[in-house]
């Protein structure tokens, strides 16, 4: 356990530590700025690590959860929380979060030190963590196409578009059957199960709002394509009345 602190502490120093030098970098970007770049790192990092834990190392997190963690886990979710500490760090000092992000990072950081304390059900812990981060370089991406002027563009509609279907994709489906294969095993801890539950109600708390923003998605695609229409008929009006 002491070891697994000291871990904890190192990357989480390693995480304060990459973001002050995009700071200095980056100078002329804002703060959050240099912090989503953080977080796109570690989105990108812990899906390929917890993507290899879940198909090539083993074991099958469907099949057997409540297993003991192996050294891959564990070096996964050390890294994780040093990330989620200091985000939620952050988050805290610049107000930039609502509730609900913030009882995201909660309960993350819990689970994963349960996780680590337990020294069990870390694969169930990394299915999370790839579940909850697949989504994250999309989130990412949104948010720099807005602020570089990019994301009323093809683009901006593609990500949006990926991110909403890999959400409820992941999150949703997925994440509904890793919970009910979880609740049906004996082997993880109740505690374990209670954690799952949590985390997969929260999902939804997070599908409300998204499910909200495609319907005004669509809703400015319909408008924008009657506006289209509109003015097509317009200029082919225009045009036939000076050719009579």
């Amino acid at each position: 356990m002491p070891l697994l602190v000291v871990s904890a502490l190192l990357c989480l120093s390693a995480w304060v530590f990459l973001y002050v030098i995009l700071c200095n970098l980056n100078g002329s970007r804002g703060y959050e700025w240099n912090c989503r770049l953080v977080t796109l790192l570690h989105g990108i990092l812990a899906v390929c690590i917890t993507a290899y834990i879940g198909y090539v190392d083993g074991p099958w997190p469907f099949t057997h959860p409540g297993t003991k963690n192996t050294p891959l886990q564990i070096s996964a979710m050390v890294l994780s929380l040093g990330y989620f500490i200091f985000d939620m760090g952050w988050c805290v000092y610049f107000r930039t979060e609502g509730p609900v992000m913030l009882a995201h990072h909660t309960m993350s950081i819990l689970g994963i030190l349960l996780t680590l304390w337990l020294g069990e059900s870390g694969i169930e812990s990394c299915a999370v963590l790839f579940g909850s981060e697949i989504t994250n370089p999309l989130l990412q991406a949104r948010w720099f196409l807005r602020q570089t002027g990019h994301y009323a563009t093809l683009l901006g509609d593609a990500v949006d578009v990926l991110f909403v279907l890999l959400f409820v994709l992941m999150r949703i489906f997925v994440g509904g059957t890793m919970l009910y294969c979880e609740l049906i095993s004996p082997r993880p801890r109740f505690f374990i199960k209670c954690g799952g539950v949590a985390m997969y109600a929260l999902s939804w708390v997070f599908m409300v709002d998204i499910g909200r923003f495609a319907i005004r998605k669509s809703k400015n695609w319909n408008r924008q394509r009657r506006d289209q229409h509109r003015e097509e008929i317009v200029a082919v009006n225009g045009h036939e009345g000076k050719m009579d």
